[in-house]
Parts: C-alpha cells; sequence; structure tokens
C-alpha cells in the first residue's frame, strides 16, 4: 500500500507546531514534505499556503497542513486555488466534519490557539475520516460552480 502523502508549512508563528506535526507524522509512518519555513524568522504566510496548495492542487501530495498564528490567513490563501478545500480545525468535531461533509484536502491550524498535541489529535481524525458523499457531493458541486464560475 502506498503512503500517504502530506505536504506541511507555517510562517514564524506556526514554525514550533509544524516541527512537531512533520516529527509526529513521519513517525506514524506518513510520507511529509517540509514545504519551510525553516526558521523563526519572520515570513510571509502566503508564500508558505501557495508552497503546500500547489502540490496539493497537481497531485503531488494528498493532504496539506498550513500553520500561522491564528489559521486563518493561512486557510484563505490555499482557498485560492482551484480545487483546493481548506478547512480551519479548532476542535475534534470539526477536525471530523471537514472532511466527513467539506472533503477537505488541506487544514489550517491556529498556533496560538490549540495545542501540540491537541493538533496531531485533529490530524489523525482529519485523516482517518471518510467524506461521507451523496448530500455532502451536492453541496461540493455547487462550490465547485462557483469556483469555476468567478
Amino acid at each position: 500500500m502506498e503512503k500517504i502523502k502530506i505536504a506541511i508549512g507555517s510562517d514564524h508563528g506556526g514554525y514550533e507546531l509544524k516541527k512537531y506535526l512533520f516529527d509526529e507524522l513521519l513517525k506514524k509512518g506518513y510520507e511529509v514534505t517540509d514545504c519551510g519555513t525553516y526558521t523563526k524568522d519572520s515570513c510571509n504566510y502566503p508564500e508558505f499556503a501557495i508552497k503546500v496548495a500547489t502540490l496539493v492542487q497537481r497531485n503531488h501530495a494528498d493532504y496539506g497542513i498550513l500553520i500561522c498564528n491564528s489559521g486563518e490567513g493561512m486557510c484563505i490563501a490555499a482557498n485560492k486555488f482551484d480545487g483546493v478545500r481548506c478547512g480551519l480545525i479548532y476542535n475534534e468535531e470539526v477536525a471530523r466534519l471537514v472532511k466527513e461533509h467539506n472533503n477537505c484536502n488541506i487544514i489550517a491550524f491556529g498556533a496560538n490557539y490549540i495545542s501540540q498535541e491537541e493538533a496531531l489529535k485533529d490530524t489523525m481524525i482529519f485523516l482517518n475520516t471518510k467524506f461521507a458523499q451523496g448530500r455532502h457531493s451536492v453541496r461540493l458541486s455547487i462550490i465547485n460552480e462557483i469556483e469555476k464560475n468567478n
């Protein structure tokens, strides 16, 4: 069975959480690509959202994880990419729902608002949840039409 490929990126505010998740996901057997940043020096979060979203959009990664202070900026930037659905995760239920209902392929965390352990738990919930399809597929089709027409 082929390993699940995950692209992960952060700005300086999410650097520590990114390092933690990167290491833990490798230990769990995932193939993880670190898209930066590689230091705590101030940087621009959209640059890392672009790297991760591009890998997911081009199917070079199955999923993406983005981290900044609030998670909002990363989420906004990633959702500018055609075919990318990024959800901001802040608890276990949302971690499940963004996959089950929205079939997200990227998740974002706000490092200032979640512990490392909770972020890992939420990541695993996301990765192990299946898309429910059915009525949710209809809703995603509507979103895809919005994307296509705007």
